[in-house]
C-alpha cells in the first residue's frame, strides 16, 4: 500500500504503528501536479464551457477563464483565488447571481479585464456589473453600461481595488438608497486611473469609504443628460488624491452645491485618518447657472489646491462643518 492510496485513518492508524510506506508511483505524483497546476478554461460555443456560470462551477485558484467574444444573458460567482477573467467583444448582461450582480466575486486576488458588463438590476437597486466581496481586485478594460452600480465593494479591511481603462456609461440610481459608478467600501486603497465616466443616474460617479482615495488621470462628466449627484463623494475623509482630471457637472445634476465632497459622513460614520487631500492640476468645468463648489471638505484635513483650471460659475474650495 502507498502513502497516496491509503484512506486517511488507516494513514494515521499505521503512522502510529510506526509502518513505512512506498513512495507514490511516479505517475500519481504526476497526477497530483497537474491537479495543482494553473489552468485556462475557456468558455463559449464549442468550448468546454458554454456560459461563464459554468466555468465558475468548475474554477479553482490560480485559473485563468478566457471567454470567447459573445453577448452571454448569464451571471457567475467566483470563489476561488487569484483568478484572471477576461475576454474581447464579451458583454455580460441582464441576469444577477444572489441578487447581487453580473459577476460576484468572492475570492481574493482577481484580475478582470475586457467585459462588458450590462443592465445589472436587483430587488434593493444596488446591482452591480461587478460586486466585489474578497480583497485585492484589479479590473482593466472594461465597461459598465446602464447598470445600477457598475462595481461594489464590500468593507474588506486591506484590500486594494485597482480600476484602469475602463468606461462608466449611464450607471446610477436612487430608489432608497442610492447605487453608483463605483461604490467602494471600507478598503484600504482605491485607485481609478486612465478611465471614463459619463452620463451617470441620481447617485454619484465614484463613491469612496476606503482609507485612501487616488483618481488619477480620468473624464468624470455628467454630460448633456446626467443627473448625478456629485462626481467624486469621500464621505468618511482619509488620505485623497484627485490628480490630473478632466470633469464637468451637467446642466441636470440633482445636487448642484459641489462637485467633490470630502467628509460628509464621517461625524456619524466615522473618520478614516488622513495624510492630506491633495487636490492638483485637475480641469473642472461647470455647466449650472448658478455657482457650485469645486471642492467641499467636511473633514479635519488640510486640502492642498494646486494648479486647476475651474471653469463657469465655481467657488474653488469651501470648508464645512463636520455633521
Amino acid at each position: 500500500m502507498t502513502l497516496a492510496s491509503a484512506p486517511p485513518r488507516i494513514v494515521l492508524a499505521m503512522a502510529l504503528a510506526g509502518v513505512a510506506f512506498a513512495p507514490a508511483p511516479a505517475d500519481s505524483r504526476a497526477e497530483l501536479r497537474q491537479m495543482s497546476s494553473p489552468r485556462v478554461l475557456k468558455v463559449g460555443p464549442g468550448e468546454d464551457y458554454a456560459k461563464p456560470s459554468d466555468a465558475a462551477a468548475s474554477v479553482r485558484s490560480g485559473d485563468t477563464v478566457e471567454i470567447a467574444p459573445g453577448v452571454y444573458s448569464d451571471c457567475a460567482v467566483w470563489r476561488p483565488d487569484r483568478l484572471t477573467i477576461e475576454g474581447q467583444g464579451v458583454t455580460i448582461a441582464n441576469k444577477t447571481c444572489s441578487d447581487k450582480g453580473l459577476f460576484v466575486v468572492s475570492g481574493n486576488n482577481v484580475v478582470i479585464r475586457g467585459i462588458t458588463f450590462r443592465g445589472a438590476a436587483v430587488r434593493d437597486h444596488n446591482g452591480a456589473g461587478i460586486r466585489a466581496e474578497g480583497a485585492n481586485l484589479t479590473v482593466e478594460n472594461s465597461k459598465f453600461i446602464e447598470n445600477e452600480t457598475g462595481i461594489l465593494s464590500n468593507s474588506v479591511a486591506g484590500s486594494t481595488i485597482i480600476v484602469r481603462d475602463s468606461t462608466f456609461q449611464g450607471n446610477g440610481a436612487c430608489s432608497g438608497l442610492c447605487a453608483h459608478g463605483i461604490y467602494a467600501g471600507r478598503i484600504a486603497l482605491l485607485r481609478v486611473e486612465h478611465s471614463r465616466f459619463i452620463d451617470q443616474h441620481h447617485g454619484h460617479h465614484i463613491k469612496s469609504r476606503a482609507a485612501r482615495t487616488e483618481i488619477v488621470d480620468n473624464d468624470i462628466q455628467d454630460g448633456p443628460t446626467g443627473n448625478s449627484s456629485y462626481l467624486i463623494d469621500v464621505p468618511n475623509g482619509g488620505t485623497v488624491v484627485v490628480s490630473g482630471n478632466r470633469l464637468e457637472k451637467g446642466p441636470h445634476s440633482e445636487n448642484r452645491s459641489a462637485a467633490i465632497v470630502i467628509g460628509e459622513e464621517a461625524k456619524k460614520k466615522g473618520s478614516n485618518p488622513s495624510e492630506g487631500i491633495h487636490i492638483e492640476n485637475n480641469s473642472f468645468i461647470s455647466d449650472l447657472p448658478g455657482e457650485t463648489v469645486f471642492v467641499r471638505n467636511f473633514s479635519t484635513a488640510k486640502v492642498e489646491l494646486i494648479a486647476n483650471r475651474l471653469q463657469g460659475k465655481v467657488n474653488a474650495l469651501q470648508v464645512a462643518s463636520r455633521r
